[in-house]
């Protein structure tokens, strides 16, 4: 029998300590006594999963938590976000209130050109020179130009939702960064974390609540959004890929560490209610709010897709170190890429059959190594299709200073100097040579997929510096359908029709007066943007694939032409005409091939 089924005296004993309140069923169980000795918002955590059969999921997390933008002010956050549309502080209002070049510099975090600007403009009550002073540049705002620019919330409102306190009897400074960010499909959104150091002095805080950077920007936009019934945002921190996963799942689980983290998280989701379609009166309908340390929160659930910006920053471990010592944010107590490597091999459990993961990550190449992947490889696990991009590579002093100036540990010399020393001795124990970032995506095999006989999964393992297009989630959600496709034809390719995709364009290159090109480039002018340097035969092939004949009937044609009419010609050139289709340079001619595809989500 299922364990929520039980009789009325044995639910009381089995939900009372586990479920927050409130929550609706305890609210249909009358006269249900609470424990008052249990908080709320902490109740949950004593429960280690959810009922499948009767498919209960528990809202885990609803408490504020101290030193965190309070969620449990419904009016006033109504109110904020009044105030904040009224002085049309989004990202094309604040782009035109300081100018393109100051924007620019604010992305960088260069706030001098803003504050120019701020001040050039001054805080009347139609404009967002106030918001952007308080937040975004960390000045100090009177009591006057915030009671004018806030008339809904007020001072006092903005104190309670703790996002600015009094720095004197007349004046309020910030206690968190709140700026505007847009989505193309929910509109104009505002994101809360925690002030950066270019906003506040001295060494960020332990547990630091990172705000919208590069990292979570380049996950949002290399996540494919098929519509999904479950998805999880493994270490959500501020939630920013939690707002983008609502677009198209059903129901998002975020889950982190840091209870700060899931705090921020709350509020705002809360605070964007309108834009993201939530009900703020019934959160859980939507979303999931779970603490803890890397799967043990989600722990025997499955999700359709994962998505994970994991802290995954490779940082040396001290004899008697606490998670106090540790910038949570970022370093997930782990040893080397340790941390990395364990999701690699452990996501895949989460996956439902033919479900996603895409997670960012480092990783360590050690001196002696056949290839920048080799470790890798050896994390994915049998049967799932595992593909990896290496965008960046650092030497081990690069990689040392550049975390180090992230936390702003740069500013004490001594300290500095000891930390760049337990950087290189850290890396020296293992042999490290280079610390490579990059992304990871893993699929599972649907139902029905890989057979014993059958094709092996993929192994792609690819080094891209250049840039991309963005989003590139819907190119990266394209190469799996023709993983696919290709996977479905592996016998009978000779048989199918192909043509070139509309963004491929040829180059040639000669000498003057030579009869023939000494070099032919095949150029993609969209998504990944590879190039590939052709053959004679493959160029050949390229040119007559127009959709009319099949694979086979060009290779028998150009056999003919070129005197290589014979079968191991045939064979190598449809392999190399299979690695042109799975990089996007050839498509199937069939109009239906693609007619699957989820629908894609623009950022």
């Amino acid at each position: 029998m299922c364990p929520l089924r039980v009789a009325h005296q044995q639910v009381r004993e089995l939900l009372q300590p586990c479920l927050p309140e409130p929550h609706p069923l305890l609210r249909r169980l009358r006269g249900l006594p609470v424990d008052p000795a249990v908080p709320a918002g902490l109740r949950i955590r004593r429960v280690r999963g959810h009922c499948r059969r009767c498919r209960v999921t528990p809202t885990d997390f609803v408490a504020d938590v101290p030193d965190a933008p309070a969620s449990n002010h419904p009016a006033l956050l109504g109110q904020l976000a009044a105030d904040l549309l009224a002085l049309n502080y989004t990202v094309d209002g604040v782009a035109e209130l300081v100018g393109d070049e100051a924007w620019q510099a604010l992305e960088k975090d260069q706030l001098i050109p803003a504050l120019l600007a701020c001040q050039q403009a001054g805080t009347s009550g139609d404009q967002p020179a106030a918001p952007v002073l308080l937040w975004m540049l960390g000045e100090r705002i009177s009591d006057d130009q915030l009671g004018t620019a806030f008339p809904r919330t007020g001072p006092e409102g903005l104190h309670r939702l703790g996002l600015a306190e009094r720095s004197d009897a007349d004046h309020w400074h910030a206690t968190v960064d709140l700026r505007p960010y847009t989505s193309d499909t929910s509109g104009d959104l505002w994101v809360a974390s925690d002030l950066g150091q270019h906003q506040r002095p001295g060494v960020l805080r332990r547990d630091h609540v990172l705000g919208i950077g590069h990292a979570s920007l380049n996950l949002a936009q290399l996540t494919i959004r098929p519509a999904v019934d479950r998805a999880l945002d493994l270490g959500t921190g501020c939630g920013i890929q939690t707002f983008h996963l609502l677009d198209h799942a059903r129901h998002v689980t975020a889950t982190d560490i840091s209870t700060r983290a899931l705090a921020f998280t709350r509020f705002n989701l809360l605070l964007n209610a309108e834009g993201l379609r939530l009900d703020p009166a019934d959160l859980g309908a939507r979303v999931t709010l779970r603490q803890g340390s890397l799967l043990d929160p989600v722990a025997g659930e499955t999700f359709d897709l994962i998505v994970s910006n994991p802290p995954f920053v490779i940082t040396p471990r001290q004899p008697g170190e606490s998670a106090a010592n540790q910038f949570t944010y970022r370093d997930g107590g782990l040893p080397g890429d340790d941390i990395v490597s364990t999701l690699v091999r452990d996501l895949p459990a989460l996956l439902t059959e033919g479900g996603t993961a895409q997670l960012l990550g480092n990783w360590e190449i050690t001196a002696g190594s056949g290839t920048w992947h080799e470790r890798i490889e050896s994390w994915i696990p049998a049967g799932v299709d595992g593909w990896v991009i290496q965008r960046e590579q650092l030497t081990p002093s690069g990689y040392a200073l550049t975390w180090l100036r992230d936390a702003a540990e740069t500013r004490d010399p001594h300290w500095f100097a000891e930390r760049y020393s337990a950087y290189l001795a850290d890396f020296a124990s293992r042999n490290v040579e280079a610390i490579g970032f990059g992304s990871v995506v893993l699929r599972t095999q649907p139902p029905g997929g890989l057979s014993q006989a059958g094709p092996a999964p993929l192994r792609r393992f690819e080094e891209i510096t250049h840039p991309l297009e963005q989003p590139i989630g819907p190119h990266i959600a394209a190469a799996l359908r023709r993983q696919d496709w290709s996977t479905a034809h592996t016998g009978d390719l000779a048989d199918q029709h192909l043509e070139v995709s509309d963004d491929v364009t040829e180059e040639r290159h000669q000498r003057p007066g030579a009869e023939h090109p000494g070099v032919i480039l095949l150029r993609q002018g969209a998504g990944f943007r590879r190039t590939n340097l052709l053959s004679t035969e493959l160029a050949g092939f390229v040119s007559a694939c127009d959709g009319e004949l099949t694979a086979g009937q060009i290779t028998m044609a150009l056999g003919a032409l070129l005197g290589q009419d014979d079968e191991g010609f045939r064979e190598a050139l449809l392999a190399d005409v299979l690695e042109l289709l799975l990089d996007g340079f050839l498509i199937p001619a069939d109009d239906h091939w693609d007619q699957d595809r989820p629908v894609e989500v623009g950022h």
